[in-house]
């Protein structure tokens, strides 16, 4: 069974059931894609990778959404409900024409190659790559090497306190107290990373 497979039972209702409060969950995660490094533009269009059943799609409007899942069954769940979705592996896939802003997801780690998969999104997207990562897992630094030779030379982070499980509400006020943000990051929890180019982010 690929990695990606064990997904296909649960595609149907996958973006209600997988979080404790979906509206909260990837309304904050949008918000973030939305201003996080250079700020995205009306009309502008997202490319999320591994996007599962393409839930965010519900909640960037003003943006031209289009998902890019490994599982056809997440990609038909996706379809079902309106959202303009594709079947693709986030290794290979590209679209037909430049995004301005691509996601990835709770799936940086199905990266065959962090580096290449890094210069390959390099070569579409214009403003900017957004992702999530988990600092226990993968030093920071060795991140920032790698986007920056994909030509990524300007990373910002923000650390993502909206428990995907349970309803805390409160937590999100720690997320600009640096002191406590970085006590709950050695914890859990993970850092919102946006990479982009300086000379493109005018």
């Amino acid at each position: 069974m690929t990695s990606w497979e064990k997904y296909g039972d649960k595609a149907r209702g996958w973006s209600e059931r997988e979080y404790a409060s979906t509206n909260a969950y990837l309304s904050h995660r949008a918000a973030l894609i939305r201003t996080l490094g250079p700020p995205l533009r009306p009309g502008d269009v997202v490319l999320d990778l591994a996007c599962g059943d393409g839930g965010l799609a519900d909640f960037l409007p003003g943006q031209r959404y289009l998902g890019v899942d490994a599982s056809a069954e997440m990609v038909a769940a996706g379809r079902s409900l309106g959202r303009d979705l594709v079947e693709g592996d986030l290794n290979d896939y590209a679209p037909a024409a430049p995004v301005q802003a691509t996601t990835i997801f709770r799936a940086i780690y199905y990266a065959r190659d962090r580096r290449a998969l890094f210069e390959r999104l390099a070569g579409y997207t214009e403003r900017k790559l957004v992702f999530d990562l988990n600092p226990r897992q993968y030093r920071l630094d060795d991140i920032r090497v790698d986007l920056e030779a994909a030509g990524f030379d300007r990373l910002d982070t923000r650390p993502f306190f909206v428990p995907q499980t349970r309803a805390v509400p409160f937590l999100v006020a720690f997320e600009r107290i640096a002191p406590v943000a970085r006590l709950l990051l050695r914890y859990r929890f993970t850092l919102i990373c946006s990479a982009s180019r300086r000379a493109a982010a005018s």
